[in-house]
């Protein structure tokens, strides 16, 4: 008889797994020990931020996991990004944090702000903790008013290395690559640390003119009049650079917003990328909802609960497309021209991870057939190989599973079998390191890229909590 660990070792995909998970051999698999688990943290002298609350929650989250390597994976992982990633000090009163990605020493909008997402739920017990975050969202309302159009940053005195970039560069500026979601995860991750701690000091007046900056960046890349947002690169990569002279693929303005690059920071084939748009949607209303009750500013919320019903009405009308074999879906990308682009990315947001983000309901019957369809072969961009099954992208090519797209079929899914056979193949895609990573070859988890990446490694955290709630 074929062991649970050998038939991984053999490399047993996904939707194998998933028609073993709930069985007897799953169940073993589960009890299963392997001693001499060494942690990957860094020694604690050498860690760049301790919370009392996280190794707690460390501690609590270990004692409920029965699967050893799967224990020692998520204390890895969950505090991957306070171990390694954070800078935080106190600018007089005022707390500030830069996080780095890991690997890449620069500081993402989008990256920053799901790095910490998991820890806020924390922060009521643990002060040290609340201030490093509220230092993230102070950095990133300054990186909002130093460059809107910007997707990532430098700390002081580093220098970009994509600096001759045809576009508006700024020094302290890493990447000029416009994307929607680098503006919503600041607000998604603003509003969910007041809703978890009560603190409004971070909505100061700082943040009220970054709000307002937002939602005239979005007004603009309506595209009712011509762009100021140019951007072009010399670079072998196709999707590293925009056509017709910097300004991407043309787009009829019909309320939408253009994202010239995707959250894989990839240009968009058609501009108005529609899960980012529904991001939006979210993002205005929550900025509204802090500007009336916090800020008693009724013209700014006004304008982007205006704003918001615009786009929510253009999203009815361009969003869902017809497709030929998975009925009425939602494309992934859309010009306002007729035409669509039917896949999906592993990053978030992405048309899987929609309901995680809260920007449709798990329940809508568009999104699961989106979701079947992004699960089928109908996804060019979903691999199936010896190890496992998932989505990937143009990013890094061909057969190259992201372990954050097997996370988010977890994280949106209500069917225990599936989410424990998720988790299942992400315990053993790891490359025997211990860690996420940004992708893995289909066929060989030891072929993988980044080893330090820390998004993935608090994501993985943020859903193995989730699964032993």
């Amino acid at each position: 008889m074929t062991t649970r660990r050998e038939f991984f070792r053999k490399g047993g995909s996904a939707l194998a797994v998933a028609a073993l998970a709930g069985s007897p051999l799953y169940a073993a698999m589960k009890e299963e020990k392997k001693s001499g688990y060494t942690s990957m943290r860094p020694e604690l002298a050498r860690r760049n931020f301790t919370s009392k609350a996280v190794e707690k929650k460390i501690a609590e989250v270990k004692n409920k996991l029965k699967d050893e390597k799967l224990s020692w994976m998520f204390e890895n992982c969950f505090p991957n990004t306070l171990d390694t990633t954070v800078n935080f000090k106190m600018n007089g009163n005022r707390p500030d944090t830069f996080v780095i990605t890991g690997d890449i020493h620069a500081m993402w909008l989008r990256d920053s702000g799901a790095q910490v997402w998991p820890y806020l739920p924390l922060c009521k017990e643990d002060e040290p903790l609340r201030l490093l975050i509220a230092g993230v969202i102070n950095r990133q309302t300054h990186c909002i008013l130093y460059d809107p159009y910007a997707n990532a940053f430098t700390p002081e005195g580093v220098v970009s290395e994509w600096k001759s970039d045809n576009t508006e560069m700024k020094e302290g500026v890493h990447e000029r690559k416009w994307e929607i979601d680098s503006l919503c995860y600041p607000v998604r991750l603003a509003h969910k640390y007041w809703k978890e701690t009560g603190d409004t000091s971070v909505f100061d007046a700082e943040w009220e003119k970054a709000m307002e900056l937002i939602v005239a960046t979005f007004r603009e890349q309506q595209r009712k009049a011509k762009s100021k947002y140019v951007f072009q690169r010399k670079t072998e990569r196709q999707l590293d650079t925009l056509c017709c002279g910097g300004y991407g693929n043309p787009v009829n303005p019909v309320g939408l917003i253009v994202s010239s690059f995707r959250p894989s920071d990839d240009a968009t084939t058609y501009g108005f990328l529609i899960p980012s748009n529904f991001f939006a949607v979210k993002s205005l209303r929550q900025i509204a909802e802090i500007a009336s009750k916090v800020k008693k500013n009724s013209g700014l919320a006004g304008r982007c609960e205006a704003l918001a019903a615009e786009v929510e009405a253009a999203l009815k009308k361009y969003a869902v497309v017809n497709h030929p074999t998975a009925g009425k879906i939602y494309a992934f990308e859309v010009d306002g021209f007729g035409n669509a682009y039917c896949m999906d990315d592993a990053n978030i947001p992405s048309l899987l991870a929609m309901p995680y983000l809260e920007t449709v309901s798990v329940n809508d019957p568009i999104y699961q057939n989106t979701r079947k369809f992004v699960l089928s072969s109908q996804n060019p961009y979903l691999f199936k190989g010896k190890a496992a099954e998932g989505i990937g992208g143009p990013h890094i090519g061909y057969d190259f599973i992201w372990p954050m797209s097997i996370i988010m079929r977890a994280m949106t899914s209500t069917d225990k079998k599936e989410i424990d056979a998720c988790i299942a193949t992400l315990r053993n895609t790891d490359g025997e390191t211990g860690f996420m990573h940004e992708s893995f070859h289909k066929d060989d988890a030891k072929n993988f890229t980044r080893k330090w990446f820390a998004w993935a490694n608090t994501l993985f955290g943020e859903l193995i909590i989730k699964s032993t709630l």
